[in-house]
C-alpha cells in the first residue's frame, strides 16, 4: 500500500477519504487475495476492490428489489 501514497497525496482532500476507504477494503480482504496466489499484489488489490464493489452493487440491487416489491404490494392493496 506504500506505493500508492503518491497517488493518494495527489488527490483532493475529499477524495483522499474515498481512497482510504478503498484501501481499507483491500486490507479487509488481504487474506483472501493472498490465498488466491495471484502473481502480483496489485492483482489481489484489484480483485479485492472489484469484489467489494460487486458485493455493494448486489446489496443495493437487492434493496431496490425489496422496495419495489413493497411498493407493488402497497399499490395492490389500495
Amino acid at each position: 500500500m506504500k506505493r500508492w501514497e503518491r497517488f493518494r497525496d495527489a488527490l483532493r482532500a475529499d477524495e483522499r477519504i474515498i481512497f482510504e476507504d478503498l484501501m481499507d477494503e483491500c486490507r479487509r480482504r488481504a487474506s483472501a487475495a493472498g490465498a488466491a496466489a495471484l502473481p502480483t499484489k496489485t492483482e489481489g488489490m484489484f480483485l479485492s476492490v472489484l469484489f467489494a464493489h460487486h458485493k455493494n452493487l448486489k446489496e443495493l440491487c437487492d434493496k431496490i428489489d425489496q422496495i419495489n416489491r413493497l411498493l407493488k404490494e402497497s399499490n395492490q392493496s389500495h
